[in-house]
């Protein structure tokens, strides 16, 4: 098991980190902007304080999620793991990237056939928003668990389940 944080204040996020028990962090670069901050210092603050697998959101159609992972990748290394949303073009860019052998972080999962396509696509990890599902009346922690039976199942090994939007 590991334990991501899902935050983008750096102070936080040493604090934490410290501890030894927090394996990544996934970031928002809205909310990075929001505060009044460039996302890439952030990142490159949070690769400072150690952190070895950080989720840096990209957005866009296919062509520039892809352009911008590579480019992500390219500036931060292996730290880097490119978070797309579980569409389309999020999906064809997932497989574009991990086709480089850049690691990816598949969000926006609300059931298990978008965690099967996004391990088809190559996702490091998927992440379904527990909360937001539990917001509309639908177990969260139910589709996590039948994620991780369909994965077991089909002896799905290189995908990993990152709960998210947990409340």
């Amino acid at each position: 098991m590991k334990i991501f944080l899902d935050t983008a204040n750096t102070a936080d996020i040493n604090a934490n980190f410290s501890t030894g028990f927090i394996d990544g962090v996934t970031t928002n670069p809205t909310l990075i902007r929001r505060s009044g901050r460039n996302p890439e210092e952030v990142y490159q603050e949070i690769k400072d304080i150690g952190v070895q697998d950080i989720s840096m959101e990209v957005v866009g159609d296919k062509l520039n999620m892809i352009s911008e992972g590579k480019r992500l990748f390219k500036k931060f290394g292996k730290v880097a793991t490119i978070k797309v949303p579980c569409t389309r073009d999020g999906l064809a860019a997932c497989r574009e990237l991990s086709k480089e052998h850049i690691n990816v972080n598949v969000t926006l999962i609300f059931n298990a056939a978008q965690a099967i396509l996004s391990a088809k696509a190559g996702a490091k990890y998927v992440s379904p928003f527990v909360g937001r599902l539990d917001d509309n009346s639908i177990s969260g922690l139910e589709v996590v668990r039948s994620i991780a039976d369909l994965y077991s199942r089909q002896g799905i090994k290189e995908t990993q389940i990152l709960a998210a939007s947990i409340r």
